[in-house]
C-alpha cells in the first residue's frame, strides 16, 4: 500500500459491504441483507460523533446515562452505518428507513451482534470481502 492509497481507504468503505443475515439457530440465510459502511469510512465517524451528542442529549441533569439509554444510542449509532438493505416483510420490500433500521437491531440481540462484528471488520472491508 502506497501513501497516496490511504485516503482511498475511506472512500471506498463509505461505499459499503454486503451482510447476509444468518439464523443464529439453524445456520440458514435469513433473506436480510444489510448494506454497512465500513470502520474507517466518514460515514462510521459521522455515526460515532452523533452517538457521542446523543448521549449528552440523553444524560440526566447530573450528567449520568443509564444502560438502557446507552444501548438505545448504541443501536442508533450502528442503524447509522447500515447504507441500505434488501429486507421483505410478507412479501413485500420493507422501505429502507432509519426507523425501520432500528426495528430490525431490536428484534433480537443476535443481529445486533452480528452487524456490530460486520461493521468493526476491517477484513470484511478488503478488497474482496470477507
Amino acid at each position: 500500500m502506497n501513501f497516496s492509497d490511504l485516503p482511498n481507504i475511506a472512500e471506498d468503505q463509505d461505499k459499503g459491504r454486503w451482510l447476509d443475515l444468518i439464523d443464529p439457530y439453524e445456520g440458514n440465510k435469513t433473506g436480510i441483507r444489510l448494506l454497512i459502511a465500513g470502520p474507517d469510512g466518514d460515514i462510521q465517524r459521522r455515526a460515532r460523533i452523533k452517538m457521542a451528542d446523543d448521549l449528552v442529549d440523553l444524560a440526566d441533569d447530573e450528567g449520568r446515562i443509564s444502560g438502557e439509554n446507552r444501548e438505545l444510542a448504541r443501536q442508533r449509532m450502528l442503524a447509522r452505518c447500515v447504507i441500505g438493505w434488501e429486507v421483505a416483510e410478507d412479501g413485500k420490500p420493507v422501505p429502507f428507513t432509519f426507523d425501520n433500521v432500528l426495528r430490525l437491531l431490536k428484534a433480537g440481540r443476535w443481529v445486533i451482534e452480528k452487524v456490530d462484528d460486520f461493521a468493526g471488520s476491517r477484513r470484511a472491508f478488503a478488497k474482496g470481502g470477507a
